[in-house]
């Protein structure tokens, strides 16, 4: 299973206390990531990208489009706004295309997770 998880500054936290909650799943997922933490603070193999602002969300798309990812979690914030904003929804659009599972909060997230690990 390869999962991309990515999450937005304010939701961070979020994230790593996800992993943690899901640890057991996620060490047997191939893992990619838009960030560091969740290597540095729960100990999972992640192969790090670009940061959001950066084209990492961009890279995922692309991997998701080439039939490289399985299922993203993208814990976004909808409270701040995000200068690179048509990436995030090229993203999203892009799971709805190739019919990739996409989680966009902490409750889907967890459901989408639970229900993989079943």
């Amino acid at each position: 299973m390869n999962l991309a998880l990515i999450a937005h500054d304010h939701k961070k936290d979020d994230m790593v206390a996800l992993a943690r909650t899901h640890e057991a799943l996620l060490r047997h997922c191939r893992l990619i990531a838009t960030g560091s933490r969740l290597a540095r603070e729960v100990g999972l193999d992640v192969e790090c990208l670009l940061s959001g602002p950066l084209g990492g969300d961009l890279q995922i798309g692309a991997r998701l489009a080439q039939g490289e990812v399985d299922a993203v979690i993208f814990l976004r914030d909808p409270m701040t706004p995000q200068p690179h904003e048509p990436d995030i929804n090229a993203l999203v659009r892009a799971c709805d295309v190739h019919n990739v599972p996409c989680a966009t909060n902490l409750s889907s997230a967890n459901h989408l997770l639970a229900a993989l690990a079943r």
